[in-house]
């Protein structure tokens, strides 16, 4: 079985591209470096692996050498600069004592050679159901097996003969130099493992059919944008009875009307009157969930004041528990008065004694603006 740990710790195909590596890194890292986990013995061990992953799926030459030979292909006591030569001497050793056994390590490495392809898909869900977590339906195209030949490219259904030369690896080592042995494509399978003598009249022998398929995909409350579900077998079809690939799903919350998300608390602006700013009282907001959230304005609330309602901001992801609301007073100044109003504020300004008319005679802001002056 070719080995994908490197891959599965940065949650990442295979086939993922130096920038998509990079980019995962960085968020695996973040999430567990042991500055933002202290003490989390578990999270400093994932952080340390995820670093080991990324150190050789960065470097082509490793990366390479990984997909071939897995970690033997890497090891740090190698001193042929990453390929384990011993390894793949062995390899050759494994693969013709299978043959004369039945097969058993040459039919899984022609099993892995046409492993199916992993897919991804963007998938757009509300901040509301980013909350109450859903089942969404998507339709992607891709490729299936097909029907009438169940997938192997023969006339008859069955699977194909092994090619002679190869003998279903689909590729040929040549040893050049006494020492070094180059491996390059089967030339008369071209690759694949199989010769296919009568095609399939349905796929042209190709074993394989490209379909739209619809999935319903089941989002967990609390999930963030750029977070990736994994969808097991549901890549494109593999070819000659091998693997389906995966689907990846990549999960992004579309920006609210009223709520800021930031982690797992949310933030909203809320505007407020004059009148309740210096008096205090409540107000009712809609809350995420739909019901209604009462907040509470104290007596003399300035404005850009923020008020934290506890348990009312997100779930957090696969737990019970759930983040903060934080409420950012806006205090609303009227542009327009009615005569009563006028003389309701003449009235307060003038039972005010600190009130000089606009005048800023508070000690504390010429203490902030003196230096301007001189």
């Amino acid at each position: 079985m070719v080995d994908t740990e490197y891959y599965d710790l940065l949650e990442i195909s295979s086939t993922a591209s130096a920038e998509e590596i990079k980019r995962a890194f960085r968020k695996q890292a973040m999430k567990y470096h042991p500055d933002r986990n202290p003490g989390d013995k578990a999270a400093e061990q994932r952080f340390k692996q995820i670093n080991e992953a990324y150190e050789v799926l960065k470097d082509d030459q490793k990366r390479a050498a990984y997909d071939h030979y897995g970690k033997a292909g890497v090891s740090g006591n190698n001193p042929f600069g990453g390929f384990d030569f011993g390894a793949d001497l062995g390899g050759i050793f494994n693969d013709i004592f299978a043959d004369f056994m039945g097969g058993g390590r040459a039919e899984s490495n022609r099993r892995n050679n046409h492993r199916g392809v992993d897919l991804r898909y963007t998938l757009n869900i509300s901040l509301e159901k980013a909350f109450t977590g859903s089942e969404e339906e998507i339709t992607y195209p891709t490729v299936v097996a097909c029907e009438h030949c169940h997938g192997y490219g023969t006339k008859d259904g069955k699977e194909p003969d092994v090619c002679p030369m190869c003998k279903g690896s689909g590729k040929v080592r040549r040893q050049q130099g006494g020492f070094f042995v180059f491996e390059t494509a089967c030339p008369q399978c071209r690759g694949s493992g199989h010769v296919v003598k009568e095609p399939c009249p349905e796929c042209n022998g190709t074993g394989q059919k490209k379909i739209n398929k619809t999935l319903k995909i089941k989002i967990k409350p609390g999930i963030d944008s750029n977070m990736r579900i994994r969808v097991a077998g549901e890549g494109t079809a593999g070819a000659f009875g091998a693997p389906d690939g995966d689907l990846y799903v990549d999960v992004m919350v579309e920006p609210h009307k009223l709520y800021e998300r930031r982690d797992e608390d949310l933030y909203a602006s809320v505007p407020i009157s004059v009148s309740c700013a210096i008096l205090g009282g409540k107000i009712e907001i809609p809350g995420i969930d739909g019901t209604k959230v009462e907040v509470t304005i104290p007596k003399g609330t300035q404005n850009d004041t923020l008020i934290k309602v506890k348990g009312q901001g997100m779930p957090l992801y696969d737990t019970e528990r759930r983040g903060d609301l934080y409420i950012n007073v806006k205090v609303m100044i009227p542009r327009h008065l009615t005569d009563k109003q006028k003389e309701l504020i003449e009235a307060f300004r003038a039972a005010d004694p600190d009130d000089k008319c606009c005048e800023p005679e508070i000690k504390s802001f010429f203490d902030k603006i003196k230096d301007l002056f001189n």
